[in-house]
């Protein structure tokens, strides 16, 4: 790997490696080595750019959480533009709600949640990101239901006018990175079954799902064969039934020792204006950032991974309608 040091074996060695130098090793000091000093981070919760405002949201998640731990559970990655690499890094997270802080006051609640992340890495530092937390497991394992939340959350950042707003497209800040991932058949096939969903094609499910497949859903839920992703993706779908899909990422790899995977990161954007998983239609917009890892076997797909964030989702919704 070109300018990254040689005490990395490989990418995801890195990539793991520098997630528990800097959380659990507490090696804060190590993002002004490890992050670029003007990088953008999107979640679907905000954009922060620039490395001195990541090591602040840090400090502040540590303190709320001070056992926090974070288990990589897969790095599917590609070559990037630049002699660079960009990794979808899958994570469980475990922590105690400890202290006070973003989440309000403690509650000494144990919580366990997925996040993935999609980092560009180019000479030993991370200059571009994309991340998305399972913030609906986090706020339902604390008692709250994320609308509910992100209701509360917006009168404690201020008001609408004053509240961090959550991340649309056009507000967006050009990074680095300019790739769209690799050419890989696993990568092709996943975006393949997504687009097919999105389109209504539901059918897609039992043709290309082991019917033995476990699904891990927003929320911290777990789903189980054929049924129980159908009725995630058909939820999902019929709340925004003419909003606009995107496949903005695709990556495919075959490793040694590990089953074909893919990881790719896709959007929703347009109304709120059908029954389904959010509820009552409110006719609003919203902008959906997805992430989802798959793994396949011998009898098609058989463990999928979803993310989006519902407090940024029902935050959006909210500032819309008051």
């Amino acid at each position: 790997m070109k300018g990254f040091d040689k005490k990395w074996k490989d990418f995801p060695d890195y990539i793991i490696g520098i997630t528990k130098e800097i959380w659990e090793d507490r090696g804060i000091a190590t993002l002004d080595h490890y992050y670029g000093k003007e990088m953008p981070v999107r979640s679907p919760g905000s954009i922060v750019v620039g490395n001195d405002n990541v090591v602040a949201a840090t400090m502040a998640t540590l303190a709320e959480f001070p056992d926090r731990t974070l288990y990589g559970e897969d790095v599917i990655w590609c070559e990037g533009n630049d002699d660079g690499f960009l990794s979808s890094h899958r994570l469980l997270s475990t922590a105690t709600h400890a202290n006070a802080g973003v989440y309000g006051a403690p509650t000494g609640k144990k919580l366990k949640y997925r996040i993935i992340a999609d980092c560009y890495a180019r000479e030993n530092a991370i200059t571009d990101e994309w991340l998305v937390r399972d913030q609906g497991a986090i706020v339902r394992q604390l008692g709250w239901e994320p609308a509910d939340f992100a209701r509360d959350l917006i009168a404690r950042e201020g008001g609408a006018e004053a509240c961090v707003k959550p991340y649309l497209p056009e507000n967006d800040i050009a990074g680095p990175y300019t790739g769209r991932g690799n050419d890989n058949e696993w990568g092709a096939k996943l975006a393949d079954i997504l687009t097919r969903m999105m389109a209504a094609d539901f059918g897609v499910i039992p043709k290309e799902y082991d019917r033995a497949v476990t699904g891990e859903y927003p929320g911290g839920v777990t789903a189980l064969s054929h049924g129980g992703v159908d009725q995630h993706w058909l939820g999902l779908r019929a709340s925004f039934p003419n909003a606009e899909f995107k496949v903005n990422h695709v990556i495919g790899r075959d490793d040694p020792m590990m089953p074909p995977r893919a990881a790719v990161r896709w959007s929703l954007d347009g109304a709120h204006d059908g029954w389904g998983s959010f509820g009552q239609p409110t006719g609003k917009r919203v902008h959906i950032m997805g992430m989802t890892h798959a793994e396949f076997g011998p009898w098609g797909l058989r463990r999928e991974y979803t993310l989006y964030d519902e407090v940024a989702l029902w935050k959006q919704i909210i500032l819309q309608t008051g």
